[in-house]
């Protein structure tokens, strides 16, 4: 079953609302990567991620977790930066990235995959850092998911 989350429902978690931030760490090849990310563990700040901001950080992003194991779906609209989409599963592997995504588009991107998170970065972050599927995520919210 494909689930689509759209990221262009206004209204649904205000821009103010503020979200869990915890670190998150990508093993690569190339290194230990870390991140500052806000996590989207609820229908509404899952809606409204990261829509209409002008600027992400490079070493910060967003953490979805859908709290179940599912194919997903996101789109762009309302998005003003280019992201990195990466799709993860319960035990943290990277299973999908999705590189460089299109700002305000509404073409689907699919996770290709049964995963449990995804987690969206700066556009070209994943390259720039040779991080690729396969590589292993971690974090507080993953770690408690791995454990269920």
């Amino acid at each position: 079953m494909l689930v689509l989350v759209f990221l262009s429902m206004p209204g649904l978690a205000g821009q103010g609302d503020e979200l869990v931030r915890e670190p998150l760490e990508i093993r690569s090849a190339s290194g230990v990567h870390r991140f500052d990310v806000e996590v989207a563990d609820t229908p509404q700040a899952r809606s409204f991620g990261l829509m209409h901001r002008q600027h992400l950080a490079p070493d910060a992003g967003m953490l979805f977790d859908f709290r179940e194991d599912r194919e997903v779906a996101f789109w762009m609209k309302n998005t003003l930066i280019s992201l990195d989409m990466l799709f993860i599963d319960r035990t943290g592997r990277i299973a999908h990235i999705a590189a460089d995504t299109v700002p305000l588009s509404e073409d689907l991107v699919p996770s290709r995959a049964v995963v449990r998170f995804v987690l969206e970065i700066p556009g070209g972050t994943s390259a720039a850092l040779g991080i690729a599927p396969g590589d292993m995520a971690t974090s507080a919210t993953i770690k408690a998911a791995a454990a269920e």
